[in-house]
């Protein structure tokens, strides 16, 4: 049983520490574009670069962080990312408590907040494959998909309770803490963790920022992943802000209900992360890659068909349950063949490159849904969403492109 299998007690804390934190994040998810409606009174177009400018100016920031984080030991580049995100988060309640809370404030906390975290996923990725055997990587992958989803169930719902009680910034406090307590609890994995090896990195000064990128576009396999990554996460991700004006401003959906509609499919989550490892025992990773990359990307054009009433309530929920299930199958044998395919010393730079890619792309795909919605309306631009995606099946490796594991360049080993 692929619940049931143990990976150690570090693998524990380390996903115990990463589960607090996504949890965290659940319970503020959506927090900055409120506070900047309920609080500053922000309007649309302060609210969508909010979503889309913060995020991409993190993404540039994040670029010169790549080699630095593959040249430290990783587990203290994870604390000291987790206590960065703790200290500029926690501003927001404090500047909220003495009145000088800003809109230039939120766009900084965003901004800072996605570099932060693509750091954090760069370090994290490099140290599970020191830590974990290969063979266990796609259980390992699958756990923290299945924390990742259901936190994104109970999270949202829960936070929109506590900000109806509590007011506005509390969740953004709750999710200041839950970076604390996953600070402490990486560093309470302890063991030694040796430095990397530095020979190289006058290079990778000089001009291995790319190399990253290098590596990802000259395997065949992970450049067609990548693009095809890109384009979905992008697609899909543009139509959120689109779905809450039309759901809510044109249908009359009401906040719970639109709350409803997006947390109850995410425990589709579980059912395609804990589905993972059998299916690919069964089928294979390229199966995977053809078969459930291109079934998560036919059912976005449905939300162009939502209607009012619970109608249109249970086919929002239905597109979305679709989506998400195939989305956590995916998403684990991808994120394993990536670690698979990647030597260890270009681990953080692979994956550092990977998310500033996939941000971008939601940053550039919301920004270009924003405008087309401007001029057409939301349920155009949730179609038009919807009928691009129906291409990127063909972005997909073919079954000969993708290659056998490789095996991985010598480096020293990690002593974790």
């Amino acid at each position: 049983m692929v619940g049931r299998r143990r990976l150690g007690r570090r693998f524990g804390l380390l996903w115990a520490a990463y589960a607090v934190s996504a949890y965290g994040s659940g319970l503020g998810f959506g927090a900055l574009p409120l506070i900047a409606v309920m609080v500053l009174h922000s309007g649309p177009a302060e609210v969508s670069a909010l979503s889309a400018v913060g995020p991409a100016v993190g993404a540039l920031i994040a670029v010169p962080l790549a080699p630095w984080v593959e040249f430290r030991r990783k587990r203290a580049v994870m604390i000291a990312m987790d206590l960065t995100r703790f200290a500029v988060m926690a501003t927001i309640p404090v500047a909220y408590a003495v009145g000088l809370l800003g809109f230039v404030q939120l766009l900084v906390v965003s901004a800072v907040a996605a570099a932060a975290r693509i750091a954090f996923g760069a370090a994290s990725g490099a140290y599970l494959k020191a830590l974990i055997p290969p063979d266990d990587l796609l259980v390992a992958n699958a756990r923290l998909e299945s924390t990742n989803w259901s936190s994104i169930a109970v999270g949202p719902p829960l936070g929109g309770a506590a900000i109806g009680l509590f007011g506005p910034v509390v969740t953004v406090a709750a999710d200041a803490l839950s970076y604390l307590l996953s600070a402490l609890g990486i560093t309470a994995i302890g063991g030694r963790e040796e430095a990397p090896r530095t020979a190289g990195a006058g290079r990778v000064r000089a001009g291995g920022l790319l190399d990253g990128w290098r590596h990802i576009m000259g395997h065949p396999g992970l450049r067609a992943l990548y693009l095809n990554n890109m384009l979905v996460a992008g697609l899909i991700m543009a139509t959120e802000p689109l779905l809450a004006v039309l759901l809510v401003r044109r249908l009359g959906f009401p906040p719970w209900q639109y709350g409803l509609a997006f947390a109850a499919p995410c425990l589709g989550g579980l059912i395609g992360s804990r589905l993972a490892r059998r299916v690919v025992a069964r089928h294979g990773p390229q199966w995977v890659f053809r078969r459930v990359g291109t079934l998560r990307a036919v059912w976005l054009i449905g939300l162009a068909f939502v209607r009012p009433g619970v109608v249109g309530l249970v086919t929002v929920m239905a597109v979305e349950l679709a989506i998400i299930v195939n989305m956590s199958l995916y998403t684990p044998v991808l994120a394993t063949y990536r670690l698979e395919h990647t030597p260890r010393h270009l681990v953080a730079r692979t994956l550092s490159a990977w998310s500033i890619g996939q941000q971008a792309a939601i940053a550039v795909c919301t920004a270009l849904g924003g405008l087309l919605a401007d001029a057409t309306g939301p349920r155009t631009a949730v179609t038009v969403a919807g009928l691009l995606i129906l291409a990127t099946p063909l972005l997909l490796p073919r079954h000969d492109r993708v290659a056998p594991r490789e095996e991985p360049v010598r480096e020293p080993s990690a002593g974790v």
